[in-house]
């Protein structure tokens, strides 16, 4: 058995979804902004209804790409002869859209359909909360070819032989440099293979008002797959291959939270190269110190490279897009990941009409027009989207491509057991962040803050009614 054979009754239990707040870390506080605000609730759900196509879409990072998806999503509706109501949500899996929609299902008036990111679609399996849509999967498979393998797509959506989710967009993480400060200290970019390679030159590059190092610990979507990443590089883990295990506290998982209390000391060799604030940065942080020439590493959605094209910003022609940096023992950490899923809610008055637009917005003639918009941020799931056009917008797009098309590609956070229940639950309670800011903060040491932060997902496990050994 399984995380994703789990019950729905355990997983209610135990998850993020209950909005209970299993353990201290599931606040969703800032990790070390101790005098910031509590983020702002989501704004309400849309209510369904007959006769009237309610969809929910996560925001994009430029407008014109945002308008061209609600006009196809409008013309849509017009040609159904449907009224529309649309609205955004956050895609963020420690906001507050999985206990909404809970409720919206269980008080049976949930929205038709949503287009997000970082949602947990095995928690949304498990909470009974959303549609098979397995034959609009292998409808746009037959249309527009198989989807890209590097994104891990089936094993993050097929549960029990079924998809509960359909792919829309295929992305990977960008990783950047200053290419011009590389070259000024004469570093050889290809030499930068590990993360403790890049932190060496982050520090090299350092200087008066610049700053090489832009990865914030913070509990932010790019915090949390800046920390994952690290822990992972030194061979730690949540689990078990069978994802069922907690595995967190190991000597590899130590060795990393000291690699990251030593590169977050302000007293230390590396605070040269720490911006200002740097621990408390949210999503925009890193994107805001890049584009003004503050700092020299970091790694993002696309969103900076694509915003500095559009804006002829100066760091554009000076960044280089690294790839993946690999394990510390060498292994590759190449892939991708679906980012943007399609999903129907169970009960939905539209259902199929939702299907239908599922559909309609993979269609080449609606799905270029927002890519071409979306630039490097906006990318096909599908092997036939990938068009000689595309490809040609956009140099770098090649790149993307060939990180979505690893045919062996790293399971990402999961890893080493395959997308999980149980793993997305640590995420959306922070355990990791939280434990991370106790080992920079000085109020734990990395052994004690690793020990802590496995016995709270054993807790959360157990809860779940995953039991542990």
């Amino acid at each position: 058995m399984t995380i994703k054979k789990l019950s729905r009754r355990d997983v209610l239990r135990g998850t993020v979804a209950t909005g209970a707040g299993l353990i201290a870390a599931g606040s969703g506080l800032p990790v070390f902004a101790q005098d910031a605000a509590a983020p702002k609730p989501d704004a309400p759900l849309p209510v369904g209804g007959s006769g009237k196509l309610t969809v929910i879409h996560r925001t994009e990072y430029f407008e014109a790409a945002q308008t061209a998806f609600r006009d196809t999503v409008q013309a849509f509706a017009d040609g159904k002869g449907v009224q529309l109501d649309i609205s955004t949500t956050n895609p963020e899996s420690f906001g507050d859209f999985m206990g909404k929609m809970t409720a919206a299902v269980k008080a049976g008036n949930p929205p038709d359909f949503a287009y997000t990111s970082n949602v947990s679609i095995a928690q949304l399996h498990l909470l009974d909360l959303v549609e098979d849509m397995t034959d609009v999967v292998e409808e746009a498979i037959k249309l527009y070819g198989d989807i890209m393998p590097g994104l891990n797509a089936a094993k993050t959506a097929q549960i029990d032989g079924k998809w509960w989710a359909v792919p829309l967009i295929g992305t990977t993480t960008g990783y950047y440099a200053r290419g011009d400060k590389l070259k000024e200290k004469g570093i050889d970019p290809a030499s930068l293979k590990t993360i403790v390679d890049r932190r060496e030159a982050a520090l090299a590059i350092s200087g008066p008002d610049f700053y090489g190092w832009g990865f914030t610990p913070n509990q932010s979507g790019d915090g949390f797959g800046f920390l994952i990443a690290t822990v992972q590089a030194f061979g730690g883990h949540f689990t078990d291959e069978t994802g069922q295990v907690v595995t967190f506290d190991s000597p590899e998982t130590v060795a990393a939270f000291e690699f990251l209390r030593e590169t977050y000391d302000r007293n230390g060799k590396y605070a040269a190269m720490l911006p200002p604030g740097v621990e408390s940065w949210n999503d925009t942080g890193n994107n805001e110190a890049y584009l003004a020439g503050q700092i020299g590493f970091t790694q993002n959605a696309f969103s900076i490279y694509a915003q500095s094209k559009r804006d002829g910003n100066a760091v554009y022609a000076n960044t280089l897009l690294l790839q993946a940096p690999t394990a510390i023992n060498g292994d590759s950490r190449d892939g991708g990941n679906v980012g943007g899923w399609m999903t129907v809610f169970k009960g939905a008055p539209n259902a199929a009409l939702a299907k239908e637009l599922a559909l309609n917005l993979l269609d080449p003639a609606n799905f270029g027009k927002i890519a071409a918009l979306g630039s490097v941020l906006f990318t096909p799931a599908y092997q036939n989207l990938w068009t000689p056009e595309l490809l040609a917008a956009e140099p770098n797009l090649a790149t993307i491509k060939q990180a979505v098309d690893v045919k062996d590609p790293f399971l990402g956070q999961s890893w080493p057991a395959n997308p999980n229940a149980g793993v997305d639950a640590i995420r959306a309670q922070g355990v990791l962040e939280q434990s991370v800011g106790n080992v920079i903060s000085g109020r734990m040491a990395p052994a004690d803050a690793v020990k802590d932060a496995h016995q709270k997902m054993r807790d959360l496990f157990e809860e779940g009614g995953i039991m542990q050994p």
